[in-house]
Parts: C-alpha cells; structure tokens; sequence
C-alpha cells in the first residue's frame, strides 16, 4: 500500500523506469552495459516505492498516551524553552527519519487541532540544532483533557522539499490517524508539558502510531 502523496512521483518514476529500459534494451549494443542502465532504473524504482510505502498500522487508542507520531530514531530528549506557541519551558522528543523510514505523519494524541501553522525557512540537515526554528516546517498543537495542549513539528531536512500536513484548526485529530507526509527525509519534534513521563530513550529506533512515546 502506498500514501497517495506518493501516486505522482511513482507513476512518474514508473514511466522513466520503462523508458529507460526499452532505450537501453534498443540502442546500447554492450549487453553488460544494457544490463548495468536497466538495472539502475530499477533500483530507481524500487526506492520510490520504498520511500511512500504506508503500511497499516493498529493504534490502540488511549487519552493517556502519546504515541510516536513517525518512524525513525529518537534523537532528542530535553527540556527546552519553545519559543513559537508556548513561550515557556516543554519537554522536547525528537525523532529523526532517514529516507528508509516510512514518512507518515500520524497524530500522536486525540482531541482537538487548535493551532495549524506553515513557515517557510531552510533546508538544514534535520538534526541541526536549529532545525526546528529555521527549516520550512509546520506547527500544530492538538488539546485533550488528559495533556491538555501538546505541539507538534514536521521539519523539512536538507533533502525534504515538500511538507503536507493535513491538520486544520477546529479539525478533531484522531490518535493514530493520517496527519500528513514529509518528502525525503525529516524529522518531527514533539513539546509536552513538563512532568510527562517519557517511556524512551535515546538513540532508540520507534514506529509511527504503535510505540508509547509518554504517558500520563
């Protein structure tokens, strides 16, 4: 299965993968060398497709839980000053994607988009330490009873050109559910409130709308 972000760029992909094999297969004479350009534009294809692959994944839905909003590796674990929304202290957990990692956005709690923000901005790698103030990215903060408002970050990496998101103010954010996509490698950035009890450590590899991440 693959997220419809994807459709474009995978047929486009597909149509090259052909041509190029059919010139190759017509007008390169050196069967190795035929053999070699064919093989590549496959590869070429099998990487995209790699890329948006969305697999089907079963949240079990809980108001005391967060749960990792993307794949990836969890890079950051700190307190910090958030400086957009809150203006005040957060707890901050990073999770870096590489272009292997599935690159949905799902939303990491239940309850209601309050915020929804686009700021154009650099293309840093995503575990630059300014990543999060100075790369395009979104904002989003989604409130429930149990955490009360809780942010969360797509930033765009030095490969990603493109982020979707799909959360909307008044939209009711549904833990577990598609909430957007980054093209070629990211990073999302979570803000709790102080005193969350975080259930992962650093350098840990989690997966998108399964792990508990935090919990009340």
């Amino acid at each position: 299965m693959f997220h419809k972000e994807g459709f474009k760029i995978i047929l486009v992909t597909f149509a090259i993968t052909v041509g190029v094999a059919l010139l190759a297969h017509f007008f390169v004479d050196i069967f190795w060398l035929q053999k070699l350009i064919q093989a590549i534009a496959i590869v070429l294809l099998v990487l995209v497709l790699q890329f948006f692959r969305n697999p089907k994944r079963f949240t079990q839905k809980n108001d005391n839980h967060i749960i990792a909003p993307v794949d990836g590796k969890v890079v950051v674990i700190e307190e910090v000053e958030e400086k957009e929304y809150f203006k005040d202290k957060r707890l901050q957990v990073s999770i870096f994607m590489s272009p292997i990692n599935v690159h949905v956005t799902r939303y990491a709690l239940g309850g209601k988009v309050i915020f929804s923000k686009y700021h154009p901005g650099k293309y840093l790698v995503a575990w630059h330490p300014k990543a999060s103030e100075e790369n395009e990215r979104t904002t989003i903060v989604v409130e429930n009873q149990i955490f009360g408002k809780v942010l969360y970050r797509q930033i765009a990496g030095a490969l990603a050109k493109r982020i979707v998101n799909y959360a909307k103010e008044g939209d009711v954010a549904i833990q577990g559910a598609d909430a957007g996509f980054i093209k070629f490698g990211s990073r999302v950035d979570l803000f709790l409130p102080l005193g969350t009890k975080i259930n992962i450590g650093l350098g840990q590899t989690v997966k998108g709308g399964v792990d508990v991440i935090a919990e009340k």
